[in-house]
This record gives C-alpha cells, sequence and structure tokens, in this order.
C-alpha cells in the first residue's frame, strides 16, 4: 500500500459510517408514521444532504492528498 493510499484510508472510512448513518437516519424519519408528509420530507432530505456533502468533501480532501497539498496552513 503506497503512501496516498494510506492517507486516504481514514478519511474514506469515516465518511463511509457517515454516509451510512445519514442514510439510516433519513431513512427512520421517514418511516415514522406519526409526522406530517412536510416533517418526513425535510427529515428524509436534509440528512440526505449532508451525506451528499460528505461525499463531495471526501473528493476534494483525495484530490488534495493526489496533488500533494498535504499541509495547508504552510500556504498562510
Amino acid at each position: 500500500m503506497n503512501s496516498n493510499a494510506k492517507k486516504m484510508l481514514a478519511p474514506i472510512l469515516i465518511t463511509l459510517l457517515i454516509v451510512i448513518y445519514y442514510i439510516w437516519f433519513a431513512l427512520t424519519f421517514i418511516h415514522i408514521e406519526e409526522i406530517s408528509f412536510i416533517a418526513k420530507l425535510l427529515g428524509g432530505t436534509i440528512p440526505l444532504f449532508f451525506a451528499a456533502t460528505s461525499i463531495y468533501v471526501l473528493i476534494e480532501r483525495i484530490k488534495e492528498i493526489r496533488s500533494g497539498e498535504e499541509d495547508d496552513l504552510s500556504q498562510y
């Protein structure tokens, strides 16, 4: 396993866990029968939006790792 693969492992695993949690939360919220349709819609779409955002951030992080921009603080 090369150096870049080791650096990408933790962000991928954490993002995977976060996305699974958000999808589980959205599906659980949708299946609650006592709440209104609007609440189900919001409770289902907001976590899915967060999951999509997490995936986007993961993709950006992978691009940073591959380009070699490891230490962003050194630019300031």
